[in-house]
């Protein structure tokens, strides 16, 4: 019915991933005999030289695997604030704002989050990987249209900084759709950590990746890096760096209609998408037509709910306890739908539950700005890799390029994601020396009741969890292919504070993709909701991207979403 392109179907392995490009990258892998640790690593690294805009090499990079033996693992992939940042910096001295630039800054993950990976499940090296997104920073690639929509978006932001605006203004104007993208200094620090790598591997693979990893987190890439921040008044050090790993943090569990829905923890905002799931099964959600006003009401609604407690309660389980077994647990669910109208749409902000971690004095940030809805910021990609051996790699590589600067010579920007964190301490995720921001990338992962596994995620900050959300419920409650289930039209609630700075709420707020009738959008707006038009299919509803398998056939199903470049690449 919404189709513009097939689901593909195979018998071997397949890639879905945000750019075209990239799942080619995975694929090329797959081929060459590696597993889908080693694809999901090499397509990972590939979008922060494809979608540099909305990724960077040296961001975050939160990844979920399951194994072909059924054991998960979940990789943070997401650094902590400097251990010399003052916690009360920016209520002290910044109006209880985090400003772009430099202070932003906390400790890039990715480069260690894949090659942690690669170290615990995957069977070839760091350079291997990395090649062709060595190639893509190198050789360029064609400017999609994206990527040139948010670069003349974001020019002046571009432009405050030299570096940034040699890469994406390149010419002092911000590049067209089919022109050659280059990033030579990025090709170059990649290639370095693959060069450290080469030449340490004569004593094994183990020894090429622990020198890749030196060579950004001890070596000269760590040493450009902190100078830096030392020039531009950042706290980023080489005791952080040098310590740096990513955490191997539990994985949230919960069983759905006899399958199992699996994401990160609450360090990200996945458990909320398991919150919101329960919500809307003990909601009634499965006797309600599809996209039809009381699906989409209900929907809005208990998004509301769980967006509530994120606010509530989420943050770093190292600084903070979050209470992941009662937010999940059959009676909490049930006190918070008694809050839910089937009527009228909720504006303000459900009520706080017994038990927040959110203190007296540190009130949601609640506004009624003039805009309709909050300006994206550092967004965010996608992949997700199934193998022939029956492993799954889910994972959500993230942050931008045009709210802090890039390090010269390097051609990266050391993760900006303290703009998740809030200003006050606090805040269940508040600021502290140490700590790491609550992020929004979250993938996913369903192991259907027959045995099947179809890793799962999107870009889209807040939107996020309620594009995988309704792309999860077409394919398993109406029984959608893969790519219908994608393509889908979608709607996203804005009725809570922003995930990022400065973290401003849009009571009500409900953007309706122009594929939902106008009869529908009527009908939610009668119940209250203030409906904000998007185009009939809009990338800031997400680019949802699956694999999913099928023991019964023995086939493997892929899609990917045509909001942004994204493609699947099958075998």
């Amino acid at each position: 019915m919404f189709a513009t392109r097939p689901t593909l179907y195979g018998t071997r392995h397949a890639v879905s991933a945000g750019h075209y490009l990239a799942a080619a990258a995975g694929f090329a892998v797959l081929e060459a005999g590696g597993n889908a640790i080693d694809a999901g690593c090499a397509t990972g690294i590939a979008l922060g030289v494809l979608l540099p805009d909305l990724v960077n090499v040296a961001g975050v990079a939160p990844i979920l695997i399951r194994k072909g033996n059924g054991t998960v693992e979940t990789i943070a992939g997401l650094g902590h604030w400097p251990r010399a940042l003052p916690p009360d910096l920016f209520q002290r001295a910044h109006a209880g704002r985090i400003p772009e630039g430099v202070l932003r800054t906390v400790v890039p993950a990715a480069p260690d989050a894949w090659i942690t990976a690669l170290e615990r499940h995957g069977t070839m090296g760091f350079g291997e990987v990395a090649a062709a997104a060595i190639r893509f920073a190198r050789d360029g690639f064609a400017v999609h249209p994206l990527l040139a929509e948010t670069i003349r978006d974001h020019a002046a932001d571009y432009a405050r900084w030299p570096g940034n605006a040699a890469i994406f203004l390149p010419g002092g104007r911000p590049p067209q759709v089919g022109e050659k993208f280059l990033q030579a200094d990025l090709a170059r620090t990649l290639q370095y950590m693959a060069d450290e790598e080469k030449a340490a591997a004569r004593h094994g693979r183990a020894a090429g990746l622990a020198a890749a990893h030196a060579a950004f987190y001890r070596g000269d890439i760590a040493r450009e890096i902190c100078a830096f921040m030392a020039r531009e008044g950042g706290y980023l050090g080489r005791e952080d760096l040098a310590a740096f790993r990513s955490r191997l943090e539990p994985a949230v569990r919960r069983t759905w209609r006899g399958h199992e829905v699996i994401t990160c923890g609450p360090w990200c905002q996945g458990p909320a998408l398991l919150e919101a799931l329960l919500l809307l099964e003990r909601g009634g959600i499965g006797a309600l037509a599809h996209n039809s006003p009381d699906y989409l009401h209900l929907f809005t609604e208990c998004i509301k709910l769980a967006m509530a407690d994120r606010e509530y309660h989420f943050g770093d389980p190292a600084f903070v306890d979050v209470p992941l077994d009662h937010l999940l647990s059959e009676a909490h669910v049930a006190a918070r739908l008694v809050d839910l109208d089937p009527r009228q749409a909720m504006i303000g902000m459900p009520g706080q539950q017994p038990g927040s971690a959110l203190a007296a004095g540190a009130a949601p940030g609640w506004a009624v700005p003039g805009r309709a809805i909050p300006p994206v910021e550092a967004d965010t990609s996608y992949c997700a890799v199934v193998d022939r051996w029956g492993n799954a790699f889910s994972a959500t590589p993230s942050d931008g390029s045009w709210n802090a600067p890039v390090v010269p010579g390097l051609g990266l920007i050391p993760s900006s994601r303290g703009s998740q964190s809030r200003p006050d301490p606090a805040h269940p995720a508040g600021v502290a020396p140490g700590k790491r921001p609550r992020l929004t990338p979250n993938p996913a992962l369903l192991v259907t009741a027959a045995g099947g596994v179809m890793p799962f995620g999107t870009p889209g900050g807040d939107v996020q969890i309620q594009a995988m959300l309704q792309v999860l419920l077409n394919i398993m409650q109406f029984g959608m292919e893969v790519q219908e289930a994608i393509e889908a039209p979608r709607v996203a609630s804005y009725s809570f504070p922003s995930s990022f700075a400065p973290f401003e709420a849009f009571p009500g707020r409900l953007a309706v993709e122009g594929a939902i009738p106008p009869a529908t959008r009527a009908a939610l707006a009668a119940r209250g909701h203030a409906i904000h038009d998007w185009p009939e299919r809009s990338w800031l509803a997400g680019a949802v991207e699956v694999v999913k398998t099928d023991p019964a056939t023995g086939l493997l199903a892929a899609g990917a979403d045509p909001r942004r470049p994204a493609y699947a690449v099958m075998a």
